[in-house]
């Protein structure tokens, strides 16, 4: 028959149930205790020499985690340094694109702007005088010739000209900064 803990026992034998310790025997000659082994001093020397190699490989495993942790650190790190480098450059080369169109639009627009007025100064001349027929050639002049600034400038030169632009005045820049919104939205919004 088996018990609950897989030995098996003959029907015939009794299991022990009382066990005293045995000590073991006292020598009666001119060594002393302290130079026999006590009982169980080999197996805790074994232990404690097991449990420093389990304590040695676990620090050996530990150490070998953090440098392999170390080195896909560095590798995700230039995946992403190398891939931000792309998207960094990607996105100057199409913002210098749209600035080159936008700068091209506007000295377009200013240039036709230019003309309307100053094919309406005629107009100007007779309904209203000649003394504002002449502003409005003035007007046409000094956005024709703006427009040539602005074509003739570099972006660099654009963004210089921009920020003492708004460090001379930036109530004024604020204004316009806010009315080109509005307008954009506007733009947007139909």
């Amino acid at each position: 028959m088996a018990d609950n803990f897989g030995n098996t026992t003959t029907p015939d034998i009794q299991p022990i149930t009382d066990v005293t310790p045995v000590a073991p025997p006292v020598s009666t000659g001119a060594s002393t205790m302290a130079d026999t082994p006590a009982i169980g001093s080999s197996n805790t020397a074994e232990a404690k020499s097991r449990f420093s190699a389990a304590l040695e490989e676990a620090k050996a495993g530990a150490a070998a985690l953090g440098a392999e942790a170390k080195e896909r650190a560095t590798t995700y790190k230039s995946q992403a340094t190398t891939k931000s480098q792309t998207y960094k450059s990607d996105a100057t080369g199409k913002a210098t694109d749209i600035a080159y169109e936008g700068k091209a639009k506007a000295s377009e627009a200013l240039t036709s702007l230019s003309r309307l007025i100053n094919d309406n100064a005629g107009t100007v001349d007779e309904k209203l005088g000649v003394k504002y027929g002449d502003y409005a050639r003035t007007a046409a002049t000094s956005i024709e010739d703006t427009a040539a600034k602005l074509n003739s400038k570099s972006l660099d030169e654009l963004g210089e000209d921009a920020k003492a632009f708004v460090r001379t005045s930036p109530a004024t820049a604020i204004s316009l900064a806010a009315l080109a919104g509005y307008m954009v939205a506007r733009i947007l919004r139909k």
